[in-house]
């Protein structure tokens, strides 16, 4: 019987006619599984990532360091985080002429620091001012940069301002308002005139040193001059502030004169 030396042959038969060469396995087949490293690898690796951590936490401290140690950043970080300078009291109703009122009220007690302006914001945030309730103020001044931006916040909420404290029932007692705080009071919408209240104005000074204390001095008035413009209060109210180093209080008559008030109220 004649054999077929085709059976024989390494050669396959391809399904559609032509003899073809088997497929080859691969002289280095992939290994199953996670590919272990040499342990000297994984070593450096380690170190390397180690290496990169600790020069990133240094460039932070190092940062950090830079930015506290300037007086005025500590100021702030002091003020922001640590011992704020101002109190804040919530009066649900207040009472300022001897009728109590649907508006609420914050009490602000103490001298304006470094970080009193965002202070400011996340008080009145979290008592849910409303347009109309009251800034009630009792401050001897402080940071006449903070101060203003007070100021522009209690104008951007539609609040009113007033020179007092208050027990819990929200009856108001006469206090007084003096320096940087005239510039809170003057960003409120409505700034009522309690009777037995104080304002008390004088010239500005910069207590950090500065190349020309008398440019620095113009230009700081001139910011103060815009401001008040803006609140709607006359420019004697500034003429005021520069003629004295002391403070100088304010008669009834005369802040009302200023528009510094603008509602003076029957009683306190």
């Amino acid at each position: 019987m004649p054999i077929d030396d085709r059976d024989k042959s390494p050669f396959q038969k391809s399904p559609t006619g032509p003899w073809v060469t088997p497929a080859r396995p691969p002289d280095n087949p992939p290994p199953r599984g996670p590919i272990a490293r040499p342990p000297a690898a994984r070593r450096r690796r380690g170190f390397w990532s180690v290496a990169i951590f600790v020069l990133l936490m240094s460039s932070i401290g190092i940062r950090a360091y830079r930015d506290l140690s300037r007086p005025e950043a500590w100021a702030y970080w002091k003020d922001q985080y640590f011992s704020p300078s101002l109190s804040a009291t919530l009066i649900p109703k207040i009472d300022l002429d001897g009728a109590p009122r649907d508006h609420a009220a914050l009490a602000i007690r103490g001298t304006i620091g470094a970080a009193a302006a965002s202070w400011l914001r996340d008080k009145i945030d979290q008592a849910h001012l409303a347009p109309g309730d009251v800034i009630l103020l009792s401050s001897p001044g402080g940071d006449v940069g903070q101060a203003l931006i007070m100021g522009e916040t209690i104008r951007a909420r539609s609040l009113t301002t007033a020179v007092g404290t208050a027990d819990s029932s929200g009856q108001v007692r006469p206090a007084y308002c003096a320096s940087a705080c005239v510039l809170v009071f003057a960003g409120g919408k409505t700034r009522y005139g309690i009777k037995g209240s104080a304002l008390g104005v004088h010239r500005f000074v910069t207590t950090s040193p500065v190349r020309d204390p008398t440019a620095e001095a113009q230009q700081t008035t001139g910011i103060i001059l815009n401001y008040m413009t803006r609140m709607g209060i006359s420019s004697s109210v500034v003429e005021a502030m520069s003629q004295t180093s002391d403070v100088r209080w304010l008669g009834a008559r005369e802040a009302l004169a200023m528009n510094l008030v603008t509602d003076p109220l029957r009683r306190p």
